[in-house]
C-alpha cells in the first residue's frame, strides 16, 4: 500500500456512507448515474469542482467499459486513494449485481419477469427527471462560450439522428478544442472551479494537482496485480473445470468485450446478443430482451445485463457443477471479468490524467469533449425517455436520418 492509498481528504467512513448512498440510485444508465455522482459530489457535499468532475468524465468516456462506474472509481481515488477507488467501484455494481443475480434466479423458477418489471416502473419517471436536470446544470456550468455549445448540439445531432459511432464524436470533439486552443485561446477562458454558484469552495480544488507522482516502477506493478487479479479466476476455472467448459468461454468471451465497449454498453450489446444467441445458444432472442429489461430496472451499469447471459448459460450447461452452482459461478465470474479492467484502466491511468490538467493543449482537448458529453448525455436522456414513457418505438429513417420515435 503506497502513501497515497492512505491519504483522505474526507473521512474514508463518510467516503463509504455517501458512495453506498449512490449505489441505491444508480438508475437510468449512464445518464443517471453521472447525474446523480454530479447532484451529490460536486453540488451537494462540495467535494469536488466542476471542472475536476469534467476532467475526470472525459478521460473516463475515452475508456473501454461503463463510464459511469470508472467515473466512480475516479473521484473515489482522488478523494481516498487507492481504497477509495476500491470502494467506490465496488459499491457501485454491488447492489446491482445482487439484484440481478437474484432476479435471474427468479427468472428460472417462474419465467416470469413482468412482475419485476413493473415493480421497478416507477422509479423510472423519477430517474428521468434527475437526468434532465443533469443535463441543463452540466451544460450551463460546461459550455462557457457558443463554439462549445455548437459542439454539444452537434454531438447530439451525430449521435440521436446520423447513428455515428460514438469514438468519432470524441475524436471530433477534441480535436475542435485543441484547434480553438491553437486559433482562439480566448475561447477557453475557465470560470471558476465550483460552477460559480456562490457556494463554498470545493474540497478538491480545480487548480490542485494530485499528490499522486505516476512512475513506471508504479506503473507496472499496478499493471502485474491487475492482470492477475483479472485472469487468475479465468485459469482456475480453465484448469479445474476444463478448457472447453461454458465457464472458460464465458470468462474468456467476456473478458474480450470489456475491452471493447466504447461509447456504452448500447455500442456492444447488439455483438453480445448475437454471439450469446446464435453462437453460444446460452439464451434465446426473447430471454436476452427480458435480461435488458431487468437491467435496465436495476441499479447499477447496463453492461451488467451479461451476467444475467452467463447466469442462464451455465445454468443450462453447468458440466460437473449442479445446475444452480454452474449458474452462480458463470454469473460471478462473468461480472468479475467485465468490471475488474475498470479498476486497472482507472489505477494505472489517472495519475497521469492528472499531470495532464495543466498541459494547455491537451486540457484544451478535453474541454472539448465536455461539451460533447453534454450532448451524449442528452442523447442517453432521450433514449431513457422514449422506452419509459413509451411502451413502443419505432425509427423514422429519411435518407441519412434516424430518429427512434414513439
Amino acid at each position: 500500500m503506497t502513501a497515497e492509498a492512505t491519504r483522505d481528504v474526507i473521512p474514508f467512513r463518510e467516503a463509504v456512507r455517501a458512495w453506498f448512498g449512490i449505489s441505491l440510485q444508480t438508475f437510468g444508465g449512464p445518464a443517471g448515474q453521472i447525474a446523480v455522482m454530479q447532484r451529490t459530489l460536486v453540488e451537494e457535499k462540495r467535494w469536488i469542482g466542476q471542472q475536476r468532475f469534467n476532467h475526470a468524465l472525459n478521460y473516463c468516456m475515452l475508456l473501454p467499459g461503463p463510464e459511469a462506474q470508472q467515473l466512480a472509481i475516479y473521484v473515489g481515488w482522488l478523494l481516498n486513494g487507492t481504497r477509495g477507488g476500491l470502494v467506490a467501484g465496488t459499491l457501485f455494481v454491488l447492489p446491482g449485481m445482487l439484484a440481478l443475480l437474484a432476479l435471474s434466479a427468479v427468472y428460472i423458477v417462474w419465467q416470469d419477469t413482468g412482475v419485476v418489471t413493473a415493480l421497478f416502473a416507477g422509479i423510472a419517471p423519477a430517474v428521468l427527471a434527475i437526468v434532465a436536470q443533469a443535463v441543463i446544470r452540466v451544460a450551463r456550468r460546461s459550455l462557457t462560450h457558443p463554439l462549445f455549445v455548437a459542439v454539444a448540439v452537434a454531438a447530439f445531432g451525430a449521435l440521436a439522428l446520423f447513428g455515428v459511432p460514438f469514438p468519432i464524436v470524441i475524436a471530433v470533439a477534441a480535436l475542435i478544442g485543441w484547434t480553438a486552443h491553437r486559433l482562439a485561446p480566448q475561447v477557453l477562458t475557465k470560470s471558476d472551479g465550483h460552477g460559480g454558484d456562490g457556494g463554498p469552495a470545493p474540497l478538491i480544488p480545480d487548480d490542485a494537482l494530485h499528490h499522486a507522482q505516476p512512475s513506471r516502477r508504479s506503473a507496472i506493478k499496478i499493471l502485474a496485480v491487475g492482470l492477475a487479479v483479472w485472469w487468475l479466476p479465468v485459469a482456475a476455472v480453465a484448469l479445474f473445470l476444463g478448457t472447453d467448459s461454458v465457464f472458460t468461454t464465458q470468462g474468456l468471451f467476456f473478458s474480450g468485450t470489456a475491452v471493447v465497449t466504447f461509447g456504452g454498453a448500447y455500442a456492444v450489446l447488439a455483438f453480445v446478443a448475437q454471439r450469446a444467441v446464435e453462437v453460444y445458444g446460452w439464451l434465446s432472442p426473447g430471454e436476452m430482451v427480458r435480461g435488458l429489461a431487468l437491467a435496465e430496472s436495476t441499479p447499477g451499469p447496463l453492461i451488467m445485463v451479461v451476467q444475467f447471459v452467463a447466469f442462464l448459460g451455465a445454468y443450462r450447461d453447468p458440466g460437473l457443477l449442479t445446475p444452480w452452482g454452474g449458474a452462480l459461478l458463470g454469473a460471478l465470474l462473468t461480472t468479475w471479468v467485465t468490471f475488474v479492467p475498470c479498476f486497472l484502466f482507472i489505477f494505472l491511468g489517472a495519475p497521469y490524467v492528472e499531470k495532464l490538467r495543466h498541459n494547455a493543449a491537451i486540457s484544451a482537448a478535453l474541454t472539448g469533449i465536455t461539451a460533447s458529453v453534454v450532448g451524449v448525455i442528452a442523447n442517453l436522456a432521450l433514449y431513457f425517455a422514449e422506452h419509459t414513457l413509451f411502451g413502443r418505438t419505432f425509427t423514422w429513417t429519411w435518407g441519412p436520418f434516424n430518429l427512434p420515435l414513439p
